[in-house]
């Protein structure tokens, strides 16, 4: 019987220890986000704290993930990834330890939050470009949908329910020793990812007589013509994935319709739907966070059926439609008086996103230069998150001087069409035939050991 397609990247040893660990992570990193808000609370801490506290996090994470991203062009993917889980390690078991003792004060708390937001800005790009070095080309859309219906289970739902029921329990500094745990585990668990078949990445993170710009081999060792090795600047390297960026059309238009995206969307789901829930539907926090968990569940069995199909002919042309298309039914939520269809139009919006996310992940590994993938990810990461804020920002004074029905119409209609653009000025329907890759590689590159 024929492995089912979404497991297949399972057959491959050095993907198995890499999930695993990924799963452990974002698992304690679900715990955290609960363990944090209690204990700043447990530390007298109010809203002001703890937005404080929240935002070293994100801080941490936009403020590095460029340098994370060139990083994981330069240094090997194995070695940076347990790098950083050993310091998530560190600085929780810290925390951890000050909590238990009775030590612990609110800047400390901050402190191991940005941090984790300085690991995950390293972390990502660096798993992303690892994963074509250990699968094969045909492989890589499962394991995106892997990690996609992996990441709302763990770190949206079971993470934080683990963690809610040790605080009520036991305390705030058990759950942060139990996400200690979990980071302790991830760190020996990517201990046992082959030093030889990650031993470095195929960049050009070295200049030389004959390689990438003149000679040098991709390990930066001097090229066949004894070129003297030349480091590269970190903004000789990040202007390096600019370029690259507003050089290909697809790529360039994709993420413009991702800043628009999140620039509309993501402040009315996170900051106006909890007043459509109050005002529409009489109900409280316990029904908001429900229809929340049901865009979660979309989100992961979007991604597990994506897994379980080949990488479609079509492959933008399904990226932009399931994005756009999936956008329209939030268009309706301000006028909605029905929890079930508020629910059933965040079930689609979840789903089709993730459909979309999935196949992106695996373009960006696919079609990407391996020297540039970790440059390009971190870009991809970052002009999300730089907008995030803003648009939650933005929400709050627009509902202020518009009605909500208004905003998430504009927000729900903003993005089929912007899709459409997008696909029109990229030329994506013409760029996807004449780049195939539903095609299965004549040869494959694995690398793994257990292959």
């Amino acid at each position: 019987m024929p492995t089912p397609k979404a497991l297949r990247p399972f057959a491959h040893r050095e993907y198995r220890v890499l999930i695993a660990a990924l799963a452990i992570s974002i698992f304690g990193s679900g715990m955290w986000a609960v363990a944090m808000v209690y204990q700043v609370i447990h530390l007298g801490g109010g809203p002001l704290e703890l937005s404080m506290v929240a935002a070293a996090g994100s801080v941490g994470l936009v403020a590095f993930v460029l340098a994370g991203g060139i990083a994981a062009d330069r240094i090997p993917q194995r070695r940076l990834i347990i790098a950083v889980e050993g310091a998530n390690l560190a600085v929780i078991a810290a925390v951890s330890g000050l909590a238990m003792t009775g030590l612990l004060q609110l800047w400390h708390v901050a402190a191991g939050s940005f941090v984790l937001g300085v690991g995950a800005a390293f972390f990502f790009p660096a798993y992303s470009a690892i994963l074509p070095r250990i699968l094969p080309a045909q492989d890589l859309l499962a394991a995106n949908g892997m990690e996609g219906s992996m990441r709302p289970v763990l770190q949206q739902a079971a993470g934080p329910a683990v963690a809610g029921i040790v605080v009520a329990a036991l305390s705030p500094s058990h759950a942060v020793t139990a996400v200690a745990v979990c980071h302790l585990l991830a760190f020996i668990v990517l201990n046992f990812l082959g030093q030889h078949a990650l031993a470095a990445p195929a960049n050009g993170a070295v200049d030389g007589a004959g390689g990438p710009e003149g000679g040098a081999a991709a390990d930066g060792t001097p090229g066949a013509e004894g070129g003297e090795v030349r480091r590269r600047s970190f903004f000789h390297d990040l202007r390096e994935g600019v370029i690259y960026t507003l050089g290909t059309p697809w790529l360039l238009w994709t993420l413009v319709w991702a800043c628009i995206s999140v620039l509309f969307l993501i402040g009315p789901i996170e900051v106006l739907l909890p007043f459509v829930v109050r005002d529409q539907l009489a109900g409280d926090s316990r029904m908001f966070g429900f229809l929340l968990a049901v865009m979660g569940v979309g989100a992961a069995l979007g991604s597990l059926l994506t897994a379980s199909f080949r990488l479609p002919r079509r492959y933008l042309t399904v990226m932009m439609v399931s994005w756009g298309a999936g956008s329209l039914p939030l268009a309706a939520v301000g006028v909605m008086d029905s929890f079930w269809a508020i629910a059933a139009a965040l079930f689609i919006f979840g789903a089709t996103g993730s459909v979309g996310m999935v196949i992106w992940g695996t373009l960006l590994q696919r079609r990407v230069p391996p020297h540039l993938l970790g440059r390009v990810s971190s870009l991809d990461f970052f002009v999300s998150l730089a907008l995030m804020p803003v648009s939650m920002a933005l929400a709050g004074p627009a509902a202020e001087v518009l009605p909500i029905w208004l905003i998430f119409l504009v927000a729900g209609g903003v993005c089929p069409v912007m899709a459409v653009i997008a696909m029109a000025v990229a030329r994506m329907p013409a760029d996807e035939l004449a780049h195939p890759l539903d095609q299965e590689p004549a040869l494959e590159r694995t690398t793994a050991a257990g292959d």
